[in-house]
Formats: structure tokens, C-alpha cells, sequence
């Protein structure tokens, strides 16, 4: 009887121990996923929303190579590649997922023995402080990453808060052991990037400082406060800008060892210690964009303590309360690594930009306040307009609020007056075309999420859509498509102002602003402007009014498109899909186009110009790598056969995402590839952000639940899921037959369930 009872307990508390097992949901989060070939995501440390990003850096590229577009400096837009054998060091920045490089601020590299103040090479790791590792010894999980050094035996472990990394060192026994500040480093680290950098020693454990950088962002600045956990026995420095002979500070002082305050262009420093066997050096590291004091204040608020387990743990509690936005259940281990990897990148970013008082420098270079919101940085909004501030919009509602307005905070700063395009640290660096920043702030009011002044936000977004000095808008406005012999991309401009001018006339109507509704819903059909029924494309037109000669359907360089060809951009009209499936030639020609689009076998030339996209990225045509036809596998919901659209995406899912590290097919693009995921994986997708309504699709999950903010709970559940059974039978939404592939936001925020039914065949 007693060994009965002892069985049934221990039962139990194994059952329970599966049951909080699978409540933690941060086990499947890895972040190794995308950093191999062209995902260009970061392994390293950061909470959610961090604004330091703690990160590995193992990038070989030469100094001198300036080029964007050499094959080094793309490899290298998250300064981590999983095929790389050495690591250089531990940077504070990081971009996630982009497709240019820029930040990689203030590398931390420990060593033993001789000090080298050269970063060596991947041949010969042991010519500098540069150092082997094996993947065996390397280990990556939310906020926590661990790697060994093989050629020094340390043990480099990483934490963050959101603004101070937390580093912890195990050395070895050593009489040098060392501690180098690199101040050079930086991604895509071309010659004069860096302007000048300040380091101030305050005492024995304490070094403030600032770095200047010219890079993607023009001019940004980047205050920090460094604080170690036992006494430096000495320090030192070397100004790689001046020769060897240049000792002092007008040959009055030797800077080069112990000297209090240091500044120049090209300086690295190092920290002497003394180390026992299995010593652990800890390093505090909090960054600012206001100045030193608030770096100091941000260390000194967030991270008070020496408790490294500690500030692991609380990191990832906070990773675990974010996670749980989205519970799912699903009959394969690495569907949940997938999709829970996925949720971790939506969460990367946008960065928090201001200090913990509030304080961050704006786009005008001046130190500004946060009132009443958080302030955000990294708005990579060609890409993450597309699916990642829509899912804001549904698990992140408050949070997305405050990024817009980070934007109208941008725009009031903007010396013309505009909303972002693509910014981060207070610089605007205009890459890509559109003015997206619409789609985002249009989508957050009309989903009734926007807590601000919608009138406001609508007299920014008429502003930068009438602002005839940017990128073609004049010849937008003037003829109603851009000239392509005026503004290159001429025919990815026309189709995207097009739906950003949507965009503001939903808004406006919202508003009633009847003017401005008029004005912009006729822009809106400025679409049609670029198709020439002749070919069935979209065409770039020339100022003369006629399409231009050369025209190749295939090609991606030259031919009026950015990052896609005339076959994915002519089906870019997401404000109005009915009439772009009736210009084209109705519904039973617009599914065969369609249809080729994923089925077609592409030339090898295809590929002559695609720096940023790869053959995994590619399904026939249809380029998942990038943006433009991210939504076309859901148009077929327009159609009579919406059972394509169910088939399409969880073929996308089977070939484009995997538990690996090369498991994603294309730049990650600050989370707009892993929102894509979540919206596909849980059974719809926003084709037209700024309406209200969502694409059905075919779930990938066995069930959901979705806690929203405003207390109501979402529930989604996929009756005979399975990887064969992939078609849509019927759907029910609170137990009521749903008669449209459609779902819309408000009885998503009402709460309920929707039920799919799933079967190996579809219903015609």
C-alpha cells in the first residue's frame, strides 16, 4: 500500500513537472536561428524592446572595405556568422535581421598573457586578441549567452537589462589577465566611420565615455558608463590614428598608460588584472544617447547589484511575460521552436531610445523628454509595416501606441517635416521608398488603438504625402505615377504611395476630413497608372506618358522595381485586390498568374543581381526573401479558389522557416519574416494594413490562446491539423458558421473562438 501511495506521488509530481515544463515557454525560444547565411539575426543577450543588443562578433571583414555592397560587409549585418571559426569580441548594438550594417558599439574582448591590441585574424586567431570556438562550447538562449574561448580558456557568459549589458568572465590562473575596450570597432566599419570617442577613468572601477560614429546614421552619438567588479591594477591605451612617436597630450603627458581622460579617433584600450583559477571578472556596461550621467543613471537603476544569475533570471521572466502573449499548442517540438523563435524576433525591436528618466536625443540632435510614452528607435518600416505593427495591434496594442508616437515625436523634430522612412538613433537615413509610417499610425487608429491626437497624426501623414521634394512625389502628384526616367524604382513607388494614400483616406474618413478623403482615396488609384494591359504587368511609364520599351518581366535590376520584378510588384495593390483581379483579366486568369508565380523555374540569370535574397528564398518566383509578395499567396481569398491560398502558405512554412540556424530563407528584416510566421502559423494575415480586416488562411498550430490587454481572451483551435491536412473544411467563430475568408479586427479584441476544420483535401 505504501509503495502504491509512493508511486501514484511521484506521478503526479512528474505530471506536474511536464505541466511546467510546458508553461515555460522560454525553452523554446533559439537564437541561433537566422544567424547562418542570410537571416542576419544576433545570438546574443537582450530583454525585450532592449536597447542594448550584447552580442558576439565574429566578422572578418577587412578595414578598408567600405563598400555596403561587398559580399563581407552584407555578410556581416548583425556582426555574427554561424560558420565563422573565431570570435573578435562582445559589441553592445545590433541591428536584427537587416539588410545593412551599421552600430556594433564598444567591443569587449577578456585575454591572458601578452597583451595584443590587434584583433588578429580568422587564420591566425592567435596574432591578436581574436579567439577560436567551437559550437560545442557555445550556448544561446533569451537574455543568456555563453561561449568559451578556446585560445584563452575563458568562459565569456552575457545578460542584459534593457539599457546595461552584464558581462561575466570565468578566467583562468594569470598575472595578465586583460580587459580590452575597443573603441574602433564597429559593423560595417569603413574608413572614417568613427569621429571621435571620449573615455574618462573615475577611479578604479568606474570608465565613462562617449563614441561619435558617421555610418548608415549620419551623426550618432552613444554615451556609456563601465563599471567592473574588482579593481583594474593598471590600464592603458593606443591611438591607432597617430604614430607610435605621439606620446601625450601636447608632449606634456604620457596618455598611453594610466592617464585619467583619453580622446582621439582610433583608440583601443585595456584593463590589467590579476586572476585566480576559475575568477570571475564581471562588467557592468550601460549605454545612453543623452550623456554620461544618464548612462550611470540607467546602470546604476537597472542593474544596482552583482547578482549575474539574477539578472539572467529576471531577464528572462521578462521574456516569459512577453512569450506568454501567445500560448500554443503543437504536435511538434520544433513547431514550437519555430514559433516561439519567431515570437522572440517580433519582440527585438523597435529599441527602446531614451533613458530611464525619459530623456533621449531627437532627430533634431537635441535632448528631448518622453511625456506619457516610451520612446523608440529602429523603424525599419518598408519591411515591418507589412505584418509586424499589425501583430502589435493584436498582442501589443499599447506598446505599438508608444512607437507611434515615437514617429509624430521624429516628425516634430524633422527639419522637413516628415514622418520616418527608415531611422534609428535619432538619424534618418531614407533607405527604401514609401512613406510607411502612414500604413503604422493609420492602422494603430483605425483598430482604435492610437492613445493620442488623431487629428494630429493625420495632419503628419497628409504632410509627408504632399512633401514634393522626396523621392519622385513631385511627378507622383503631378501625373499620378512616377516617371521612371525622373526617380528610378519609378514603378515600386507608384504602387506603394498608392496604398499609403489609402492609408490616410481611411483615416481621414474615420476623422471625417471629406476633403482629405476625396483627395487621397483618387490617389489611391494611381495604381493604375503603371499597368499596361498588353503585357498583363505592371510597367514603368516614362514623363512622355508612354511605357518604356525595354521591359523584362524576370529581371530585378533596372526595370522600375526594388527588391522584386514586374511578376511579384503586379500584384501589389493590397487597398483594393477586386479591382487588380478584374484590370488583370478577371479571376480564372489572375489564379493561373497566380499559380505560375509559385511553379515557375527561374533562369540562372535571375539571380545575377539579387544581393540580398538567396535560392532558399525562393519558391518559383514568388521571392519570400524579400517584402513586396508577401501577402500574394493570400489573394487567392479574392478568387474562387481560396483553397490555393490555404495550400500556398503552409507549403511557405515547410520550405522557408526550420529549428536551424540557417532556418530562415531571407533577411529576418527587424522581425517582418518571423511576424509573417506567426500571422501564417496561427490561420490569417493583414493583406491591407489600415483596414480592419484579416485573410484566412490555413493554421499551422493545434490550438492558441491569445490574452489580450483590453482582458478579453482570443482562442484558436485547428480541428485535424496535421502537416497533410491542410485545407480548410469549414471555420466557425463563436460556434457560428463563418461564410467569408475573412476575420475582422473587432472580433478579434471582442474575444471568443474560432474554429478551423481541417482535411487532406480541399473544397472546391
Amino acid at each position: 500500500m505504501k509503495i502504491k501511495n509512493l508511486l501514484t506521488i511521484v506521478l503526479v509530481v512528474l505530471a506536474y513537472s511536464y505541466s511546467v515544463a510546458q508553461d515555460n515557454l522560454v525553452q523554446y525560444v533559439n537564437p541561433l536561428i537566422g544567424t547562418h547565411k542570410m537571416g542576419h539575426t544576433y545570438p546574443g543577450a537582450t530583454v525585450p524592446f532592449g536597447m542594448v543588443q550584447l552580442s558576439p562578433e565574429t566578422d572578418t571583414i577587412p578595414y578598408e572595405a567600405d563598400d555596403h555592397y561587398n559580399p563581407l560587409v552584407y555578410k556581416y549585418c548583425a556582426g555574427y556568422q554561424y560558420d565563422d571559426p573565431t570570435i573578435v569580441g562582445f559589441t553592445h548594438t545590433h541591428f536584427s535581421g537587416t539588410g545593412h550594417s551599421d552600430l556594433g558599439d564598444f567591443l569587449i574582448m577578456p585575454s591572458v598573457g601578452k597583451l595584443q591590441l590587434n584583433p588578429g585574424t580568422e587564420q591566425n586567431p592567435k596574432s591578436g586578441f581574436r579567439s577560436a570556438f567551437s559550437h560545442s562550447n557555445e550556448k544561446a538562449e533569451a537574455n543568456y549567452y555563453r561561449v568559451k574561448l578556446d585560445d584563452d580558456n575563458i568562459v565569456a557568459e552575457l545578460t542584459a537589462t534593457n539599457r546595461v549589458g552584464f558581462h561575466q568572465y570565468t578566467f583562468p590562473q594569470a598575472d595578465q589577465a586583460h580587459i580590452i575596450l575597443d573603441l574602433m570597432y564597429g559593423i560595417y566599419n569603413h574608413a572614417g566611420k568613427n569621429i571621435w570617442t571620449f573615455v574618462r577613468v573615475e577611479n578604479d572601477t568606474l570608465v565613462t565615455g562617449y563614441r561619435q560614429t558617421n555610418g548608415w546614421a549620419r551623426t550618432r552619438t552613444v554615451y556609456f558608463a563601465m563599471t567592473f567588479s574588482k579593481p583594474i591594477k593598471q590600464y592603458g591605451m593606443k591611438d591607432f590614428s597617430k604614430p607610435d612617436v605621439y606620446k601625450g597630450f601636447w608632449r606634456k603627458f604620457d596618455q598611453t598608460k594610466n592617464f585619467p581622460d583619453i580622446a582621439g579617433e582610433q583608440i583601443r584600450m585595456y584593463f590589467d588584472f590579476q586572476t585566480q583559477e576559475g575568477e570571475k571578472v564581471k562588467i557592468k556596461f550601460a549605454l545612453s544617447s543623452v550623456s554620461t550621467k544618464g548612462a550611470l543613471e540607467n546602470l546604476q537603476t537597472e542593474l544596482p547589484h552583482w547578482d549575474f544569475e539574477k539578472a539572467k533570471h529576471d531577464g528572462q521572466q521578462q521574456w516569459q511575460k512577453e512569450l506568454q502573449r501567445i500560448r500554443v499548442k503543437a504536435s511538434d517540438k520544433n513547431d514550437l521552436i519555430n514559433f516561439y523563435t519567431a515570437l522572440y524576433h517580433t519582440f527585438l525591436g523597435p529599441t527602446t531610445y531614451m533613458d530611464v528618466t525619459g530623456a533621449y536625443r531627437g532627430l533634431d540632435q537635441n535632448n528631448h523628454q518622453a511625456a506619457g510614452f516610451t520612446n523608440y528607435t529602429t523603424f525599419s518600416l518598408w519591411d515591418t509595416y507589412r505584418a509586424l505593427h499589425p501583430l502589435f495591434n493584436v498582442i501589443q496594442p499599447k506598446r505599438n501606441s508608444d512607437m507611434v508616437n515615437s514617429m509624430l515625436a521624429h516628425y516634430d523634430q524633422s527639419v522637413h517635416k516628415m514622418l520616418p522612412v527608415w531611422s534609428h538613433h535619432a538619424n534618418e537615413n531614407w533607405c527604401m521608398i514609401g512613406y510607411h509610417s502612414v500604413s503604422v499610425i493609420s492602422d494603430a487608429i483605425i483598430k482604435g488603438n492610437f492613445q493620442g491626437d488623431a487629428y494630429q497624426a493625420l495632419d503628419a501623414c497628409v504632410a509627408t504625402a504632399r512633401h514634393k521634394s522626396y523621392d519622385g512625389l513631385e511627378y507622383y502628384i503631378q501625373s499620378g505615377y512616377v516617371p521612371e526616367d525622373k526617380s528610378g524604382s519609378s514603378v515600386s513607388k507608384t504602387l506603394e504611395y498608392a496604398y499609403d494614400d489609402w492609408c490616410i483616406a481611411q483615416v481621414a474618413k474615420k476623422l471625417n476630413k471629406q476633403a482629405i478623403y476625396d483627395e487621397f482615396t483618387k490617389r489611391s488609384q494611381n495604381w493604375r497608372n503603371v499597368y499596361d494591359a498588353s503585357t498583363g504587368y505592371m510597367r514603368p511609364k516614362l514623363s512622355d506618358g508612354k511605357f518604356r520599351k525595354e521591359f523584362d518581366v524576370l529581371s530585378t535590376h533596372g526595370q522600375g522595381y526594388i527588391e522584386g520584378n514586374a511578376w511579384n510588384y503586379s500584384l501589389y495593390v493590397p487597398q483594393d485586390p477586386e479591382q487588380m483581379i478584374a484590370l488583370m483579366g478577371g479571376k480564372k486568369r489572375f489564379v493561373q498568374h497566380l499559380d505560375s508565380l509559385f511553379t515557375m523555374n527561374l533562369p540562372d540569370e535571375f539571380f545575377a543581381h539579387t544581393e540580398d535574397i538567396t535560392r532558399e528564398g525562393i519558391i518559383g518566383n514568388y521571392v519570400h526573401g524579400n517584402e513586396p509578395a508577401h501577402h500574394a499567396a493570400y489573394l487567392y481569398n479574392w478568387t474562387d479558389q481560396p483553397w490555393k491560398t490555404q495550400e500556398r502558405v503552409r507549403m511557405i512554412l515547410q520550405k522557408q522557416y526550420h529549428a536551424t540556424p540557417d532556418g530562415l530563407g531571407g533577411n529576418d528584416d527587424c522581425g517582418q519574416m518571423s511576424a509573417w510566421y506567426i500571422f501564417t502559423s496561427l490561420g490569417f494575415y493583414p493583406v491591407a494594413p489600415g483596414s480592419d480586416q484579416y485573410a484566412l488562411g490555413s493554421p499551422a498550430i493545434q490550438s492558441a490562446v491569445l490574452p489580450l490587454e483590453n482582458g478579453k481572451t482570443f482562442e484558436i483551435e485547428a480541428i485535424n491539423q496535421s502537416k497533410k491536412n491542410v485545407y480548410v473544411q469549414k471555420v466557425t467563430l463563436n460556434d457560428k458558421l463563418l461564410t467569408r475568408p475573412f476575420l475582422t479586427h473587432d472580433e478579434i479584441v471582442k474575444g471568443g473562438k474560432l474554429v478551423f476544420y481541417m482535411s487532406a483535401k480541399p473544397k472546391r
